[in-house]
């Protein structure tokens, strides 16, 4: 595997929320590991939430006894919830804090993904598609779903944000799990909103199918993209490629 992890604090927020996690090696019994977190509450209360999820995501799964790797990240992901919420009720200045998290296992040919909140899991496949494979837990895409709004009207839509599921926010979190196949030369994109929410799908897309440009260059001209569009949140990008 070759990946790139990029996080930047756009144009308008004070202070990154966001943060990245990237192993092409083993972490506990996954083979590889690659995670983003978007953290949400007061000034600090998100800076603070994303980086304790993933701090202690990464180490519950070093330290686990599970061996599922579905197991494992679920436990990982009970542990961080409960964990959040104690800081939480100790703490005022984290009172009301939560976090969103994707992340994807990539194992020989197979790509396990997890998610809770809007981050994105996105796969590339060279001269065939671009699809995103996660489900955002938000509002509109709940109204998505259940046909009350078009999927064309769900991105400008005022309640765009309003996520329906995170991390620190009620007593049990549960994550969704999706398992896809996967090739050689395929990219893997894991996203926070603030690329998704400036950077529609078709601009994404034409980035990665460029072939003139290596992996680094295309996570830096997604950021690029994102702030050249208003930048309103902050971005995170992980690209990883498999071979």
């Amino acid at each position: 595997m070759e990946s790139i992890a990029v996080t930047d604090i756009g144009k308008v927020r004070d202070i990154n929320q966001d943060m990245v996690f990237k192993s092409d090696g083993p972490v506990g019994i996954l083979p590889c590991l690659y995670l983003v977190a978007d953290g949400m509450g007061g000034h600090n209360a998100g800076d603070y939430a994303s980086k304790f999820c993933i701090e202690n995501f990464v180490d519950q799964i070093k330290s686990s006894k599970t061996r599922t790797m579905m197991g494992v990240m679920t436990q990982a992901t009970s542990f961080v919830n409960d964990a959040l919420i104690k800081k939480g009720s100790e703490d005022p200045a984290l009172e009301g804090m939560g976090t969103t998290l994707v992340g994807a296992v990539v194992d020989g040919r197979s790509c396990l993904v997890i998610n809770i909140g809007d981050s994105r899991m996105y796969l590339y496949r060279p001269n065939a598609f671009f699809k995103q494979i996660s489900q955002d837990h938000s509002l509109v895409e709940n109204m998505v779903r259940n046909g009350e709004i078009e999927r064309r009207d769900a991105a400008h839509h005022p309640k765009k944000n309003v996520i329906t599921r995170a991390i620190g926010v009620e007593d049990i979190a549960v994550p969704d799990f999706f398992e896809i196949d996967v090739s050689e030369h395929d990219v893997i994109l894991l996203c926070s909103d603030g690329l998704t929410n400036m950077v529609d799908d078709e601009t994404i897309h034409s980035v990665l199918a460029d072939e003139k440009h290596k992996l680094k260059y295309k996570a830096d001209r997604l950021v690029a993209l994102a702030n050249e569009r208003g930048g309103k949140d902050n971005i995170s990008v992980v690209l990883v490629e498999i071979n």
